[in-house]
């Protein structure tokens, strides 16, 4: 008999069958599921890696994964990386400001002076004219 590296509880089970059953889903939340059914039903860690394209470490890792979290493990863990520098307010406000009348002297607002500007009035601590470039290039 084969060990069974998974056990599923019937919601879980039928859960992750609806899941599956949708099409609706990404490819590494698809494999996860597969995976845990697969997994319970007695295949193993290797058999299972074959299947789906993945290694055998992925597969053991989701295992542990799901007998320490439960169905929290299909989805990804936060990743770290760069905060946010500019929040919707100050976009909002450095959008209006481009939108606003230009200084004298100039028929329309460059990205440095919008950047000097927007540290004057104090909408952020420090921003590049570059970043500027990038908030108006997503408001249109």
């Amino acid at each position: 008999m084969k060990k069974q590296h998974v056990k599923l509880s019937d919601a879980d089970r039928k859960y992750l069958a609806s899941l599956i059953a949708k099409g609706k889903l990404t490819a590494k939340k698809f494999k996860r599921a597969t995976a845990l059914l697969e997994l319970e039903r007695g295949k193993t860690y290797q058999a299972v890696a074959e299947t789906l394209g993945v290694s055998h470490v992925t597969v053991s890792s989701l295992s542990k994964s799901y007998q320490k979290q439960g169905l929290k493990c299909l989805a990804d863990a936060p990743r770290s990386g760069r905060p946010i520098v500019i929040n919707g307010k100050q976009r909002a406000k450095i959008t209006a400001l481009a939108c606003s009348e230009a200084p004298n002297g100039h028929a329309r607002w460059s990205w440095r002076m919008l950047a000097d500007k927007v540290v004057e009035l104090g909408y952020c601590d420090e921003i590049s004219h570059t970043h500027i470039g990038r908030v108006l290039k997503k408001m249109n």
